[in-house]
């Protein structure tokens, strides 16, 4: 039975996206820092669909986290066919004011870690008859995002790296897709430390996480490259490619810099 990795599994769209690979028989290797929810996951998945889901908490952010998780996963089946990088955050605030060790824990989960994993992984999934990578960027990783500066940049570099990486394993067995969502009901905001108003006004728009899933699991295993759920979303992030740069920054600053205090 193929198994799937799902790092940052315990909520969101991480936890959404392990649902959808189960019901698509996938066998599940979950993990992320909260062990309870992890397990109530593995069981619900366990019993609903018939497959197998071992669970791995554990601060994926911390040093060497990406080479114990990858030899955990190797350990636990030769089948891994599925790696979905998933585990990331963002930091809301300017970048002289934001603290250093906490930005530089927010790029190691959101790029080094992916960068790690994939690494480590790739010659497993080498050996499966098709495998896929599923990488889950942002729409900000469309343009800069000024008080979210790190965070869009993070997401940038994982959505070159996905389509980078995709070109040089196009004659192999292994897919690459970048999977971008918009905003999205989830407690990125609350993580993000935005207050209030931002939320509700991002609320506005958002997409539930099931449907970001099922879109992404749809979209991995027609080996699309890039998927941007929602048209709002779609349109938002292309326009980008057409719009001066300047003004696609004044516009994201008027949203997010003028609830700062």
């Amino acid at each position: 039975m193929p198994y799937a990795l799902i790092t940052g599994a315990s909520r969101g769209i991480g936890r959404a996206i392990a649902t959808e690979l189960a019901r698509c028989g996938y066998s599940l290797l979950l993990a992320a820092r909260s062990e309870d929810q992890l397990e109530q996951l593995a069981t619900e998945l366990r019993q609903r669909h018939g497959i197998a889901a071992h669970v791995y908490a554990a601060d994926l952010a911390a040093p060497g986290a990406a080479g114990k998780l990858a030899y955990w996963a190797m350990a636990q089946t030769s089948e891994l066919a599925v790696l979905v990088n998933n585990a990331g955050y963002g930091l809301w605030g300017r970048f002289e004011e934001l603290p250093l060790d906490q930005q530089q824990n927010m790029l190691q989960l959101n790029m080094l870690l992916p960068t790690e994993l994939t690494h480590m992984l790739l010659p497993q999934l080498r050996r499966q008859p098709k495998a896929y990578i599923l990488n889950v960027a942002s729409t900000a990783a469309y343009q800069a995002v000024p008080t979210l500066t790190l965070y869009a940049a993070s997401k940038a570099f994982l959505l070159s790296f996905s389509r980078g990486l995709r070109y040089e394993l196009r004659d192999t067995n292994v897919s690459v897709t970048c999977l971008s969502p918009g905003s999205t009901t989830t407690d990125f905001a609350d993580r993000a430390g935005m207050n209030a108003q931002l939320q509700e006004t991002a609320n506005k728009v958002s997409m539930t996480p099931q449907k970001v899933a099922q879109q992404a699991v749809a979209a991995l295993l027609t080996g699309e490259a890039e998927l941007i759920p929602g048209t709002l979303n779609k349109v938002s992030a292309h326009l980008t490619s057409f719009v001066p740069k300047a003004l696609t920054e004044k516009i994201a600053a008027g949203i997010y810099e003028k609830h700062l205090k």
